[in-house]
């Protein structure tokens, strides 16, 4: 199964990196070229434990819908949310944040599996590289707020 570890220092306590990367609005804005919005679920707020969402956006040249559920909640050291219904034939996406004395460590550690019979391929050539950039592009969008001065609307429930 393909394994994605991504580490981003954010100068910013980790309750708001935690409760930034719950917040749904980030999430939409970060993902703004991809037209990506919350469709059913929780479509505003903060994501919290056993909620779901339906993200809808076009990723590799196709409309595509993912559900997701918070399945482990600890607040403000970890979430995890995993495909409810998707493209993928599995995915679970572990989020960590450490707090440090200067700001916060935030760890992501993405598994996922595509159900094509080419998948190997296909996650070696292109998908693992797809979703790392993904991850990373988020990730920048949560930094750049989390230590800017315009964190605080994200958080409005």
């Amino acid at each position: 199964m393909p394994f994605i570890h991504l580490t981003t220092f954010i100068a910013a306590p980790a309750e708001r990196v935690f409760d930034l990367s719950r917040s749904i609005m980030l999430h939409k804005r970060s993902m703004d070229k991809y037209g990506e919005q919350a469709v059913n679920g929780k479509t505003s707020g903060l994501l919290e434990y056993d909620e779901t969402v339906t993200w809808k956006a076009k990723h590799i040249y196709k409309e595509r819908l993912l559900k997701v559920k918070i399945t482990a909640l600890q607040r403000p050291y970890s979430f995890t949310d995993e495909q409810v219904t998707g493209d993928f034939k599995t995915m679970k996406h572990d989020h960590f944040f450490k707090p440090v004395d200067n700001g916060t460590i935030m760890i992501d550690q993405f598994h996922f599996e595509i159900g094509n019979p080419f998948a190997k391929w296909i996650n070696a050539f292109y998908l693992t590289a797809y979703l790392t950039r993904l991850l990373e592009e988020r990730n920048a969008h949560l930094k750049n707020m989390a230590e800017g001065g315009q964190w605080a609307p994200l958080l409005l429930r």
